[in-house]
Parts: C-alpha cells; sequence; structure tokens
C-alpha cells in the first residue's frame, strides 16, 4: 500500500521524446511546403498563356507565314561557331541567295529574358555573320523571318549538340 503512494510523479510531455518524434513529421511537411510556396511566388510560370483566342489566331497567321515560306522554298543554313560566338551561314530561295536583311529570334525554353533578336545582314553574295555573345547550350527555339514579317522558318536547336541550324520550309 505504501507503494501506491510514493509512486514518482509522470513526467511533463515534453521530457518524453516520443511527443516531438511524432511532432517531426508535420513540422517537416510545413517547412517543404514554405519553400515550394516561396519558389513559386519567385518564379512564376512563364508558360502560361493568359489570352488563349488571341494566341489561336497568332498560330494561324504564323501558318500563313509558313506557307509564304514553302512558296518562296526557303532554306537556312548555317552554324554556330562557339569559339568566334557568332552564328553565321547563308538564306537560300529557290537555291540561290537572298540578300534581303532578315531577323533571327532566338527563343529561351523557360526563360523569357534570355531571348535574342539577332538582325542579319547578308553581303553581296547572301552571306551572314551576327555575333551571338554569350550563348547558352540549351534547347532554343529559332523563329527566322523577313522584313516585315511576311514569312518565317521555324525549328528547335540545340547549339550544345549540333552546331549546324538547317531549317528549310516545308514542300506542299
Amino acid at each position: 500500500m505504501q507503494n501506491a503512494f510514493n509512486r514518482p510523479s509522470a513526467k511533463p510531455w515534453y521530457k518524453h521524446r516520443w511527443p516531438w518524434f511524432i511532432m517531426l513529421g508535420p513540422a517537416a511537411v510545413m517547412i517543404a511546403t514554405a519553400v515550394t510556396v516561396w519558389l513559386a511566388v519567385q518564379q512564376p510560370d512563364a508558360m502560361v498563356v493568359d489570352d488563349y483566342y488571341k494566341q489561336g489566331k497568332a498560330i494561324n497567321q504564323d501558318l500563313r507565314r509558313d506557307r509564304a515560306a514553302t512558296a518562296l522554298r526557303l532554306a537556312l543554313d548555317a552554324r554556330f561557331d562557339t569559339q568566334a560566338g557568332t552564328l553565321s551561314g547563308r538564306l537560300l530561295s529557290f537555291g540561290r541567295p537572298m540578300l534581303a536583311p532578315f531577323r533571327i529570334h532566338l527563343a529561351h525554353p523557360t526563360q523569357p529574358g534570355k531571348d535574342l533578336v539577332l538582325d542579319a545582314l547578308p553581303d553581296d553574295y547572301g552571306n551572314f555573320s551576327v555575333r551571338v555573345a554569350g550563348l547558352e547550350m540549351t534547347h532554343w527555339q529559332v523563329v527566322v523571318e523577313g522584313e516585315g514579317r511576311a514569312w518565317r522558318l521555324a525549328r528547335s536547336w540545340s547549339p550544345g549538340k549540333q552546331p549546324d541550324l538547317d531549317i528549310a520550309a516545308d514542300l506542299p
């Protein structure tokens, strides 16, 4: 009987290790959630389009420009020189060099701030050379278009894997 009265008092809950061990899981989830929310807020998704209708109309205009490139039988033959940091080549129409200036858009796959627009000015023989400082060796979306945006050539390109950039308009 005396043992029942002289029992040592139980420790408070916070002095036991098991409650802390059980709370460790939910605490880790709360920290991971906070980090995920912070990352989502810091770097919004640039690939989401707000106005799908306008985007659809733009796609139809791009298809018309693709057909115009096909009618001109356009082909771009270019090569990226990593040492010199230049993209050089020729733009051909019906197998002959085009002498008119044109534009080359290099769209970064995930960061629109790194997109590049290059103005190509062919010489009398149709050759052009454009300086591309600090081109990342990633997967680029390339769009070549003429003055007035009457035609376009488009393709994806990875300069690290393939230094040649060859784009030909689809045949009808």
